[in-house]
């Protein structure tokens, strides 16, 4: 800070002292009590212009200052923003979990319901058997019509087979209906801890959604004091980024690309919202720095240390405005799709270096990200992928001072980098 304050006072000692009229002096002064009111008036002059370039200074690191503490709030609401999204993915788990073991409770209940119907037919069938044959003295009829001690044995172990046969299906129906009885039980204990699990889920949901828009009010200040800081140091009208030259051609074929894959963004996503069922993302073959996948529609793109943020800066070659966020981290470090989509460029491209770009449809609403001075590719044009997906690695070409992701989001189709760009820390946790 202390570096881009210096170059930036010196910047607006410039601006003021053109602006400021200083009188000549001349060799034809009538006195010398001219000439010293003369360097007196100069003297004043320049000790008010020391004041204001003070002053000036005052305000740009109080400026400074508050950004710094906004972002130090920023970053503490995105530890409980993460911390409150991985308890809401542990909720969900418990959800699904708890569904399943209902779903297999209620396929276990159908079957013994079926059983003891089943079995409550035969019963009666016998009962009625037995009522039409003189009910238990059929049995002594049977035996005591043998017609031989062969025929006698015969008969009383079909007897004795009938009646265990009986007392099995009897016991059987008693064991069945005890068991469903404890299923019922269960299953409706289930169902009272699924509702706990929702009223959770959905309590978390909400505190996410009020520390989501905490955020959202924090970044509004932060803007809001980036513009002020714009006025301050008297910012020229050079607002650039990645310096990011292309010709009009290449903007016309990208933008071409991109609404052609937009289509099949939106398509996608329309299939996707008519299926409760979500898709797992694979990232086989991956090892190591692989960031988490947040539960929301958007999840952060690499893991690294935030070293430029979005707004006004100056890295050394004047104010700039930065149209995204850098992410510092080791060559190589993967990069995956911060949300569902369609890879419309994977290519070297101006300043950007090596550049992945990827068309979203959200809620009917087309989204642009980019992923820019990329090591390599872990993605094709027309891919579609999913979000918390590795689509490429950090790097270190184009206009870039060290291995980092610069990651932007664009409320909009690609209409090159200064169209729809947004603080990408509104939709994604660090």
């Amino acid at each position: 800070m202390n570096k881009k304050s210096r170059s930036l006072t010196s910047a607006i000692a410039t601006a003021l002292a053109i602006t400021l009229i200083i009188p000549s002096v001349t060799a034809n002064a009538e006195s010398i009590e001219d000439l010293k009111s003369q360097q007196q008036e100069l003297n004043k002059k320049e000790s008010k212009l020391q004041s204001t370039i003070q002053e000036k200074s005052k305000k740009i690191t109080k400026n400074e200052s508050k950004m710094d503490h906004i972002m130090e709030q920023i970053s503490k609401l995105d530890k409980k923003i993460l911390k409150t999204d991985h308890k809401i993915k542990k909720a969900l788990e418990k959800i699904d979990k708890t569904n399943s073991e209902i779903d297999i409770l209620k396929d276990s209940i159908d079957d013994l319901e079926q059983k003891i119907e089943e079995r409550d037919q035969l019963l009666l069938q016998r009962a009625r058997a037995i009522q039409e044959h003189g009910g238990e003295v059929s049995y002594l009829d049977v035996v005591l019509k043998a017609k031989s001690i062969g025929d006698f044995i015969d008969r009383v172990s079909a007897v004795n087979t009938l009646l265990e046969a009986d007392r099995m299906i009897l016991q059987e129906q008693r064991d069945d209906k005890n068991k469903l009885e404890e299923q019922k039980a269960t299953l409706e204990e289930k169902l009272q801890k699924q509702e706990l699990y929702r009223d959770e889920l959905n309590s978390l949901r909400q505190s996410l959604d009020e520390k989501k828009k905490d955020k959202d009010h924090l970044i509004d200040q932060l803007e809001a004091e980036q513009d002020h800081l714009k006025s301050e140091k008297k910012l020229l009208e050079k607002e650039y980024s990645e310096a990011l030259n292309i010709s009009k051609k290449v903007q016309k074929e990208i933008e071409k690309e991109q609404a052609r894959l937009a289509e099949v963004a939106r398509k996608q996503a329309e299939a996707a919202s008519k299926s409760s069922s979500t898709t797992a993302v694979s990232n086989s073959g991956e090892t190591g720095n692989i960031p988490e996948v947040a539960s929301g529609t958007w999840t952060k793109p690499t893991n690294g240390t935030l070293t430029s943020g979005f707004g006004w800066r100056n890295i050394g070659a004047g104010p700039e405005f930065h149209y995204g966020v850098d992410l510092a981290n080791k060559i190589g470090t993967p990069v995956v799709a911060a949300a569902d989509g369609v890879v419309f460029k994977a290519s070297p491209l101006s300043t950007y270096g090596n550049v992945i770009m990827i068309t979203h449809s959200i809620n009917g609403h087309t989204f642009t990200t980019v992923y820019a001075h990329l090591s390599g590719y872990n993605s094709t044009v027309g891919q579609s992928v999913k979000k918390g997906q590795v689509i490429g690695y950090m790097g270190n070409t184009g206009r870039s001072f060290g291995s980092h992701l610069h990651f932007e989001i664009h409320t909009t189709a690609w209409q090159g980098q200064s169209v729809g760009a947004v603080n990408p820390l509104r939709y994604i946790s660090l």
